[in-house]
């Protein structure tokens, strides 16, 4: 199975589907089946997997089947979607769902995620008349595939200097998915106006950790430059609805200039629920760079006093983070650049970005003329693995760009692809050919 090649999502799935059994092993399957079947059960399933399965925060704990020549972040993202597959046929058997054809079904749920209505009720309706209309369409697994490809995409880092976002990000959309198979399994038809609650309710999650993660980026002093791109491009990513998108934005600019209160942050989080997911997903976030400076430490226990936890919960919890990060380390800095982190100050980042930007002209110009390297660079940039050729010829080809543009020298010297790959992700255009412009980006 290779992300990006025709067929691979339905692979997945069809996989996943003929693999399926009801996993004994599981406390959250277990104990949902003492429940009576229904909807109950499902939800009290979907509570406990959501914790046991890692999801709660981004992070699969089963190992990751498939090819190792994949990058980390593809590895991550397929073990992922597998997790949801498996989640969807947990929830038809809890509720005893009527037999179907389960790979379509999780097809559309899939689609719904991806906010494909239309062609999520489409599936359906095709399903319902699947003496007359079958198989399905080839156009409408690559519809969602498509989609998917989109996410994976979006989802697949956290930018150095960024927000701890992925984990949060894709715990909002497994609870979103594991609702939407509830509703889609314990029903006879497509439940679109339950879906689209439970769109608008994730995008909710989704912007108010953004808004509370950079008021703990914020806690010690203002983000600088690279700081501030990287958090906007994320917030962008998210593909928030317009409205909901531009209120975050403006809250993130605001934000930089001047901290905000913990009142703030919190006001309207009635859910116990949602107020633990924000504060599990604060403590990690000030985790993963390896270090927590007394400000941070205060902010965060004002900010659990502000949603209702006692200091002795939030000991509580911090242990059980710590204890995450500590066994998932690997994955869960696939997303933080924290090596990079051990080498490069915020202040070297800054000036080697005005050092690139004052060179963008030239530098573009000659990566297009080593057309080998930018796409080495896109490669390298996504996490997948170069031979020892493939990484010689990257160098010599840094090199040439060095002799023409001399104050980039030191992307050329060893490890400076790590350089050149980490700046990447917090300069205020992009250096891949997928996206070389004459001009550069001036968004705010």
């Amino acid at each position: 199975m290779a992300l990006g090649k025709k067929g691979w999502l339905e692979q997945l799935i069809r996989e996943g589907v003929t693999k399926y059994r009801p996993d004994a092993e599981s406390n959250s399957f277990r104990e949902a089946t003492l429940l009576k079947p229904g909807v109950g059960r499902a939800r009290r399933y979907l509570r406990g997997i959501l914790r046991e399965s890692g999801l709660l925060f981004g992070t699969p704990n089963a190992p990751t089947p498939g090819d190792q020549t994949f990058g980390p972040e593809e590895q991550l993202f397929l073990a992922v979607l597998r997790v949801f597959t498996r989640i969807a046929l947990d929830v038809a058997t809890l509720v005893e769902a009527a037999p179907g054809p389960r790979p379509e079904q999780v097809l559309l749920l899939f689609a719904a995620l991806s906010h494909r209505l239309d062609d999520a009720e489409d599936i359906h309706r095709r399903i319902e008349r699947a003496t007359k209309q079958w198989p399905l369409p080839q156009k409408l697994w690559l519809k969602v595939e498509e989609a998917m490809e989109e996410r994976a995409l979006s989802l697949g880092a956290d930018p150095y200097y960024g927000l701890v976002l992925h984990n949060g990000a894709v715990y909002a959309d497994a609870n979103l998915f594991g609702r939407a198979a509830i509703a889609y399994f314990s029903r006879s038809h497509f439940p679109r106006e339950a879906v689209e609650r439970r769109l608008a309710f994730a995008a909710q999650q989704k912007a108010r950790l953004v808004e509370v993660l950079v008021g703990l980026v914020s806690a010690e002093r203002k983000p600088g430059f690279p700081a501030r791109r990287a958090i906007l491009r994320q917030i962008d990513d998210l593909r928030l609805p317009d409205d909901l998108a531009d209120q975050t934005r403006d809250f993130a600019r605001k934000a930089f200039e001047k901290p905000v209160a913990h009142k703030r942050l919190t006001a309207g989080i009635r859910s116990r629920d949602m107020r633990r997911f924000i504060l599990e997903q604060t403590l990690l976030a000030s985790l993963v760079d390896g270090r927590r400076s007394p400000r941070e430490v205060e902010w965060t226990g004002s900010l659990g006093a502000q949603l209702g936890f006692t200091p002795e919960n939030i000991r509580a919890l911090e242990l059980e983070v710590a204890e995450f990060y500590s066994k998932h380390r690997t994955v869960v800095d696939v997303f933080s650049l924290s090596g990079g982190a051990e080498v490069m100050g915020e202040q070297w980042v800054d000036e080697m970005s005005t050092s690139v930007k004052k060179n963008y002209r030239a530098l573009l110009r000659e990566i297009r003329e080593t057309g080998e390297l930018s796409r080495l660079l896109a490669r390298a940039a996504r996490g997948q693995k170069l031979s020892r050729e493939e990484k010689a010829a990257m160098r010599e080809q840094l090199i040439d760009v060095a002799k023409a543009v001399p104050a980039l020298a030191i992307f050329a010297a060893p490890g400076g692809v790590l350089l050149l790959l980490a700046l990447a992700k917090v300069l205020p255009f992009d250096l891949l050919p997928s996206s070389f412009r004459d001009e550069p980006d001036e968004r705010d």
